[in-house]
């Protein structure tokens, strides 16, 4: 993005172009629609913003990569604010790496850096999850069926919890209750479920906190490449140790994206089931692909559907000014459904060839930008990684079959799923 097109909006001494307007107040519009929210009115409106209310507070809405290189490329926008308190404790909480801004941010983020792109931790876990799906399948052949939603979050959790240090005294079924309902929940609501899930993640926190304090004291010894460990031992730009809350919250957003690619192993599962010709591929031992495969599920299916921010100083983007404090949403699952980024972006074309590692601003499931200074989540490698391998083991290391089920996927719902969430049936080990 060239200076024109960005710059101090104190600066200018031209009008500014008015923001497009939708309705006065978009909240039952943005609950009835839900990812297609956005860009449904851009498409409506032919503009890639627009501003609106919701729950009666100002929000500008944008989308596509020159919407997503203004959000994430040039230090504009607080994390602080930005999301529904739900969302906020359920995600990240206060006291996490999301809500600090500036050095703190970049010195925080530095330390997630170090074990999500770490390619001897990403081999671990990877490892940790292979034997974990591996344990299961004996307890999926005594059964009539499993939703595979639930089952990969199991599975997600067993490798997440091993894998960073988290003695096995905590019950893995209940930490995936846990950890999933943070997941499941997170949509912005209010509701019976949604506080319960608040109420299971104090729960949580307390007791990753107590692992921490156990590290500190030299009572629990953990590989130094644990993560607990690591994140006990982390220190900031000042030299002091996180406080034990603030560093619970930081164990915890480590561990809960990892269940949260249960999401992305349910739909790899449909996409193998939708489309034949990859599943018989992988089944033959084919990994030609494999990798722009699961770049295509996290494009095509819905995860995240917006993200927000809040301005943190008054800028001009492409004509239309921002003052201090505009609470901003970006589109990322309209961008990724771009038709001007991705031809037929509704179809599922893994020859498409995309990967994290060469895209920045039109392909953001995860966010854009630089991992080491903006907000975009860390955690893509290890993504990639673990729907790698579990398109493995589904064509791979066993057999099933699909019932008739309803695999409607409504857009209305956040985070969505199929209806079913994906059931499967008549599950047998293969040999070898």
């Amino acid at each position: 993005m060239n200076r024109r097109e960005l710059i101090d909006a104190d600066g200018g001494n031209h009008a500014a172009k008015p923001i497009p307007r939708a309705a006065f107040d978009s909240t039952l519009a943005l609950l009835r629609e839900g990812y297609d929210f956005i860009s449904a009115r851009c498409r409506r409106m032919n503009t890639d913003i627009f501003a609106t209310r919701l729950m009666l507070r100002p929000a500008i809405c944008v989308r596509g990569a020159e919407a997503a290189e203004m959000f994430y490329g040039g230090d504009h926008f607080t994390r602080i604010g930005a999301m529904p308190q739900t969302t906020l404790r359920l995600l990240q909480d206060k006291g996490s790496v999301q809500a600090l801004d500036g050095a703190a941010h970049r010195h925080r983020k530095a330390l997630f850096l170090s074990i999500l792109l770490d390619g001897d931790q990403i081999e671990r876990l990877r490892a940790t999850f292979r034997r974990a799906w591996l344990d299961r399948l004996e307890d999926w052949q005594r059964r009539d069926e499993i939703i595979l939603l639930d089952a990969a979050n199991l599975v997600l959790t067993q490798a997440a919890a091993d894998w960073a240090g988290i003695p096995a005294d905590k019950d893995r079924a209940e930490l995936c209750r846990e950890l999933s309902g943070m997941v499941e929940n997170a949509g912005g609501g209010i509701g019976p479920s949604t506080m319960l899930a608040l109420w299971r993640r104090r729960r949580t926190e307390r007791t990753i906190g107590e692992l921490v304090r156990r590290v500190r004291s030299g009572a629990l010894d953990l590989p130094a490449n644990s993560p607990v460990r690591l994140v006990s031992e982390y220190v900031d730009a000042e030299g002091m140790p996180l406080d034990l809350a603030s560093a619970a919250v930081e164990i915890i957003n480590i561990i809960r994206p990892v269940v949260a690619i249960g999401r992305f192993i349910m739909f790899a599962a449909l996409a193998l089931h939708q489309h034949r010709q990859w599943c018989d591929k992988f089944a033959a031992g084919d990994d030609d692909g494999l990798e722009a495969f699961a770049e295509e599920v996290r494009r095509l299916y819905p995860f995240f559907p917006f993200i927000g921010g809040r301005a943190r100083h008054p800028f001009e983007w492409k004509g239309y000014r921002f003052g201090k404090g505009d609470w901003v949403l970006l589109d990322l699952h309209g961008t990724n459904h771009d038709r001007r980024l991705f031809v037929e972006p509704a179809r599922f074309i893994p020859e498409r060839g995309l990967s994290w590692k060469t895209h920045g601003f039109d392909f953001i499931p995860h966010g854009g930008g630089d991992r080491a200074t903006t907000h975009r989540c860390p955690g893509e490698a290890v993504t990639v990684a673990l729907i790698m391998e579990a398109v493995r083991l589904l064509t791979r290391s066993m057999a099933y079959q699909v019932p008739d089920q309803d695999m409607t996927v409504s857009l209305a719902r956040m985070p969505a799923r199929p209806k079913s969430g994906f059931r499967i049936d008549n599950v047998r080990r293969k040999p070898g």
